[in-house]
């Protein structure tokens, strides 16, 4: 019987591997200090220690990695990718999202509560095996699974495939500039409208990033020194100082704007020079 395989980088990028319900590897985290972490979960220091045990109580508090993993979730954070397309379906501003969900892989989906489900409390999930009961109850849902079989990350063949269900106006959650250079080359075959969320872009090089940021209409700084370098002259918002989202066109901005309005907390909208980076606030260090 095959392993049920997840592999997910979190805390600083540290990865760890999950096989069969248990961590069976943990690497070493590349940034020390996050201070979401700190805020939600008084996390001082990144270790293996705490990446483990941190992957442990996400398995055990809502069942990540298991068939019970819960689809419906609290909002964690207020800008993140899966809240803003949620938002996004709601509106009408997308018709569909593809974003990834541990145990199927890529999915497409029109329903917002899913959308946010499935995106809110996972980190970079960059390999997940299928847990069939879960998919079904992704399908159920109104899911649709991209790889049901093999559970791929792919996000390029979902884009295609929500295009092929006839989807025009597409959110998609992107981690690496390939990935979003073959995106754009189906956005212009095809003549839909992709919105591209950059993810999980900790550790992303110089020369990768300032690409990225000339492809994508909004990403979040992660832990990015490049990032947050290459943002400057480019950003037309911002969105938060310690963890920002930069939308970088005006597609992007629509879309964290009409986000803004479902946000509970207090908000300040002001006119500066961007980024905006309070040096006390920073993850730390920048990669």
């Amino acid at each position: 019987m095959p392993k049920a395989r997840h592999v997910m980088e979190l805390q600083g990028r540290t990865r760890v591997v999950v096989e069969n319900g248990k961590v069976v590897e943990v690497g070493a985290p590349v940034t020390d200090y996050c201070p979401i972490f700190d805020k939600v979960r008084g996390i001082k220091k990144f270790t293996p220690k705490t990446a483990k045990e941190n992957v442990e109580f996400r398995m055990k508090d809502f069942g990540m990695f298991t068939e019970n993993r819960e689809l419906e979730m609290e909002i964690f954070v207020g800008f993140g990718a899966s809240e803003t397309f949620m938002t996004g379906l709601r509106k009408g501003l997308l018709d569909t999202t593809v974003t990834v969900c541990d145990g199927a892989g890529t999915v497409i989906t029109s329903n917002p509560r899913l959308c946010q489900g499935m995106g809110s409390r996972i980190s970079g999930l960059t390999e997940t095996s299928p847990i069939q009961g879960l998919i079904k109850r992704i399908e159920d849902a109104r899911g649709v699974i991209l790889d049901p079989d093999t559970a791929a990350i792919d996000q390029v063949r979902g884009v295609r495939k929500a295009i092929e269900l006839g989807h025009r106006k597409i959110g998609v959650s992107v981690a690496d500039l390939n990935t979003l250079k073959e995106i754009r080359n189906v956005e212009k075959e095809s003549g839909a409208q992709v919105i591209a969320f950059g993810v999980h872009a900790t550790g992303m090089p110089d020369s990768e990033a300032k690409e990225f940021i000339g492809l994508v209409d909004m990403t979040t700084g992660c832990t990015s020194k490049w990032i947050r370098a290459g943002v400057a002259g480019k950003a037309i918002a911002q969105f938060g100082t310690a963890v920002p989202i930069f939308a970088i066109t005006k597609r992007g901005r629509e879309l964290l704007l009409e986000r803004a309005k479902e946000v509970r907390d207090p908000i300040l909208v002001n006119t500066m020079v961007l980024p905006v980076l309070p040096e006390e606030k920073q993850p730390r260090p920048l990669v």
